[in-house]
């Protein structure tokens, strides 16, 4: 005889979005994704916000959330993660967007002193404790994005 499978309904379901700073809404794609998981959207939204303001992130910035939800309680907890080397990057340069062809197109300039500073900010995300190795990791995305690297 086969065996029955069994619902695991215990099983933590585990979210991960990019939601601008201070500005999260119940609106999609926020509001649909939490409420497929069970999630209270309102307080989740009014809890990230105020989260986002207590760490002096600026408002509108893109920040990943890793939420774990449980699935029978409804309770969920949430991590803030620093925002994507592409954002930090552009919003260090003023760039509204990063190039369409970057290996022909150049956006802007970056010094390596500049990127390490941004590495600094970001090297908690990364696989790395090297700063030398997490700044070969952002210009890489700076080179990605149009922006050509000076070496000090």
């Amino acid at each position: 005889m086969a065996k029955k499978k069994e619902e695991n309904s215990n099983k933590l379901k585990v979210l991960k979005l990019q939601i601008p700073a201070g500005k999260a809404t119940p609106a999609p794609p926020i509001g649909p994704a939490l409420g497929q998981a069970g999630v209270n959207i309102k307080g989740f939204c009014d809890e990230f916000n105020q989260k986002t303001e207590k760490l002096g992130i600026e408002k509108g910035l893109t920040v990943p959330v890793i939420i774990t939800v449980n699935p029978q309680t409804r309770d969920f907890s949430f991590v803030i993660k620093k925002p994507p080397a592409s954002v930090l990057i552009k919003k260090f340069l003023g760039l509204e967007k990063g190039s369409a062809n970057p290996r022909r197109e150049i956006v802007g300039k970056i010094s390596w002193e500049d990127l390490k500073k941004i590495a600094k900010e970001k090297i908690s995300d990364l696989n790395t404790n090297d700063l030398e190795l997490a700044t070969s990791i952002i210009a890489g995305t700076a080179k990605s994005l149009g922006v050509a690297v000076k070496h000090d």
